[in-house]
């Protein structure tokens, strides 16, 4: 799971990493009742990169220029994603910038702590002067003040980044990250310290410790359209879910997570188990419950068309009320099917996605032959077994587990 810049610098303010004032804006009405003294900088909140050179930075003077800004920034997509949420952001006057990283390096097995003196938004001289550290045995300052000799610091700046290379070694164990990212680090005439945007990946299957990051995955609102400065609308398309193919012959096990991370976790740790993944529908990650809940009706009547599948290992990490919907949506699909006077197959009764009219099967599908396994990170996991009785479906809250259930079915 990726957060935000935002949501990630609410982590780093718990710890002691230094962060400018700031204040998330999701209406536009809330720009006339900002707390922070202009000049600001309002920056887009999506989950990809490049946003100072796509137009989603935008440094404002006063409350109209701002509006015009975020009312020009929320109709903007980047790399398809369209903004839900603004950060409005004091200006920082900097001298250097620095990089600062540490990442689980799954080949490796430890975790390797990375730094650049050339921090900011040039890639290619970011890399050519980063160093790293891998941590060898447990972490200590020790290892924060060799990155920072590596990177060619002195004086009052290498305790100034050890500090906050300690502190980010902190946020990573605590909340079981893969990626800690600070970029820029940057540094005051007088040299302090500032944490100006920042990255942090959260091990999907780590997230069932951790149900305050679950509210980071609070369902928002469908935004269907925008109107832009200029009075055109954007129309936001439906969301779909996407399909990714094994290129292996010879699978079995079908896929649906909500989001990439996720379901490409499971994937490898299927294969880890000796699973055969014919392919995945990965949902959008920050899909509202009523989008999730429609993208995975479309998700599962498209992997029933295959008919090499025997398993489906359905993986959410939501909210627990999305969870609940999910395993409501499962209860009803699951149902035995019966024939109407129309010859037609239909559920004997509706869906959570569809509840104004029955929903209607494909007879063709093979959903009596395929066996389900769903894992839900968050909610009453006894409670939804009791509720799917004799149902051929078998609910998980940790993902290991799903896994092997998933590969044992297949060996069954």
């Amino acid at each position: 799971m990726d957060l935000l810049e935002y949501q990630a610098k609410e982590l780093f303010h718990q710890v002691g990493i230094p962060v400018l004032p700031s204040q998330p804006i999701a209406q536009l009405s809330e720009l006339k009742h900002l707390h922070i003294r202009y000049p600001v900088v309002l920056k887009s909140q999506v989950h990809s990169g490049g946003r100072g050179r796509a137009g989603g930075i935008r440094f404002v003077q006063n409350t109209i220029d701002a509006v015009a800004a975020a009312q020009a920034i929320f109709s903007l997509p980047i790399l398809g994603e369209y903004p839900e949420v603004i950060l409005a952001e004091a200006r920082y006057d900097t001298q250097e910038e620095f990089f600062l990283s540490i990442l689980l390096d799954y080949q490796l097995q430890r975790p390797v702590l990375m730094g650049s003196a050339k921090g900011g938004i040039d890639v290619e001289t970011l890399l050519k002067h980063t160093q790293k550290v891998v941590l060898d045995q447990g972490f200590s300052p020790f290892y924060a003040r060799r990155l920072a000799t590596k990177m060619g610091l002195k004086g009052r700046l290498i305790h100034g980044v050890s500090t906050i290379l300690e502190k980010m070694y902190q946020l990573f164990i605590e909340k079981d990250l893969d990626l800690i990212e600070i970029n820029p680090l940057a540094v005051s005439a007088s040299g302090e310290v500032m944490a100006l945007d920042g990255k942090i990946t959260v091990n999907d299957t780590a997230l069932s410790r951790h149900l305050d990051l679950l509210s980071f995955l609070t369902p928002k609102a469908d935004r269907p359209s925008t109107v832009t400065p200029q009075g055109n609308i954007v129309t936001t398309p439906p969301q779909k879910p996407r399909w990714l193919g094994s290129k292996d012959k010879g699978g079995n096990v079908g896929i649906i997570g909500n989001g990439s991370g996720l379901t490409l976790t499971t994937w490898d740790l299927i294969l880890n188990q000796k699973g055969k993944p014919i392919g995945a529908f990965i949902i959008e990650e920050k899909s509202s419950s009523k989008s999730l809940i429609k993208q995975l009706g479309i998700a599962i009547d498209k992997i029933l068309n295959i008919a090499e599948v025997e398993v489906i290992l359905i993986n959410i990490v939501s909210s627990e009320q999305t969870s609940d919907l999910v395993a409501e949506a499962m209860k009803d699909y699951c149902q035995p099917l019966e024939v109407t006077s129309d010859n037609e197959e239909q559920l004997s009764r509706p869906t959570s996605a569809n509840s104004a009219h029955q929903r209607k099967v494909n007879p063709n599908l093979n959903s009596n032959a395929v066996k389900w396994v769903l894992r839900l990170a968050t909610g009453d996991l006894e409670s939804r077994e009791t509720s799917f009785g004799d149902l051929p479906i078998h609910c998980f809250e940790d993902l290991n587990e799903a896994v092997k259930k998933t590969v044992a079915l297949i060996s069954n």
